[in-house]
């Protein structure tokens, strides 16, 4: 494989989409997105002297990180980009596509002078540290693997237009129903069965399967029940053999599941209780307003829907670990959601917009260079994509846009002169 000449089709694909992503922005900025996602997938960071350094501009390093700073204060450029990816990823969400809704944080544990710096519970070591929060939007099919990464925002609780979780999650929610419709079905783990959040998605009719905290009280038979004393009389009707990969092993559960007609106390909709045995000591509770039946591929679907929930996680840790994402260094509150949502641009130029082509190529060689690797390639693919393209165009050097070499004046040989 030719590096240079892959890395040259790289660079005309982040340049095109970079185009269609940018479209309204004044020209400057045009120009800013393309160099950003450049210099995120090109050095695998969001730090602005990495950015600086892929680009390889003939001048002081120090102009191109104050040029590079200056634009990424652009007002308005987080809603923008966000708003273009989900166009371009409006035509691939079906009636059916699940779109997976996660909080989660980013870590900056020695950081002190950031703007509305806030307190986040860093999983890693279980206890309170510095950071921000984020909201994560993915689409993906039922027990399928391709995911299509859809929202990614920062924001801090100490904001002074910050409002609540909730609002930053029907945000989410409202920003990709502008785009898909009613197409689609929400899926949120624990604490989506807030009533903060289950009335505006009934009151909006869109579909929902949610993970229901064991306490929330349910309707059942004209009878307020709480819901662990209802998955404990549930009717188990299947039985499966899941198979679950965990950091390169694999995990048997011998599950059952059934399920139950149930209301809100405060809300008249039917519902269905869908229960999962084998997870753990407790049952597993699903909530959805998407009609069940004593079927078995009907309920197939509901739990491989909420298995295919787990990858969220594994997508918000490709996001963070490919770019690097907690060792983000601007200071500015705007700066800061502006670089999140730069950062799912370039996840999503990574998962979505490259070509089957184009990821044959990258794949090949990363496979080279992690041949070399005493474990081999992730089993996420993503992440191979991502150091594909951060390995090739690393290799090719030459920035965003390829210098042309000055011709060189011709040597005359000794019997010509």
């Amino acid at each position: 494989m030719n590096i240079p000449q892959v890395a040259g089709r790289l660079r005309v694909q982040i340049i095109q989409f970079s185009g269609k992503l940018s479209v309204g922005l004044p020209k400057v900025m045009r120009r800013f997105v393309a160099e950003a996602i450049y210099g995120i997938a090109a050095r695998g960071s969001v730090r602005l002297s990495d950015i600086a350094r892929a680009l390889e501009e003939s001048i002081l390093m120090k102009k191109t990180i104050d040029r590079l700073s200056s634009r990424l204060d652009y007002t308005g450029l987080k809603d923008h980009i966000t708003g273009q990816v989900l166009d371009d990823a409006s035509s691939r969400i079906g009636k059916d596509t699940l779109l997976i809704i996660d909080p989660s944080d980013i870590v900056k544990k020695h950081a002190r002078s950031m703007e509305y710096l806030d307190m986040v519970r860093d999983g890693s070591e279980g206890k309170l540290s510095s950071g921000y929060w984020t909201c994560d939007g993915v689409a993906c099919e039922a027990g399928e693997s391709d995911i299509l990464p859809l929202y990614h925002s920062l924001y801090s609780t100490k904001a002074p237009d910050f409002v609540s979780e909730n609002e930053e999650i029907l945000r989410c929610i409202g920003r990709i129903s502008e785009k898909a419709g009613n197409r689609g079905i929400y899926v949120i783990d624990r604490g989506g069965d807030r009533r903060k959040l289950l009335i505006p998605l009934l009151e909006a009719k869109r579909r929902f399967l949610i993970r229901l905290v064991g306490s929330r009280y349910l309707v059942y038979r004209g009878k307020d029940i709480e819901a662990r004393q209802l998955a404990e009389r549930c009717p188990l009707f299947y039985a499966e053999r899941i198979v679950k990969e965990d950091k390169g092993k694999e995990k048997i559960y011998d599950i059952e599941f059934g399920f139950c007609k149930v209301r809100l106390p405060f809300r008249p909709e039917q519902l269905y209780l869908v229960v999962i045995k084998g997870f753990g000591q407790d049952p597993l509770m699903l909530l959805t307003n998407v009609e069940m039946r004593k079927n078995r591929s009907v309920l197939t679907w509901a739990v491989d829907a909420y298995l295919t929930r787990w990858r969220v996680e594994e997508t918000i840790r490709y996001i963070k670990q490919c770019y690097n994402l907690e060792d983000i260094r601007v200071m500015t509150y705007n700066r800061l959601q502006n670089m999140a949502a730069l950062v799912l641009a370039t996840a999503y130029f990574t998962a979505v917009h490259l070509g089957l082509r184009a990821k044959l190529e990258i794949l090949a060689s990363h496979a080279l260079r992690a041949a070399k690797r005493i474990f081999g390639i992730p089993n996420f693919r993503y992440y191979a994509l991502a150091d594909g393209i951060k390995h090739i165009l690393n290799r090719s050097g030459n920035g965003l846009r390829q210098k042309t070499a000055k011709p060189q004046p011709q040597t005359l040989l000794p019997f010509l002169m």
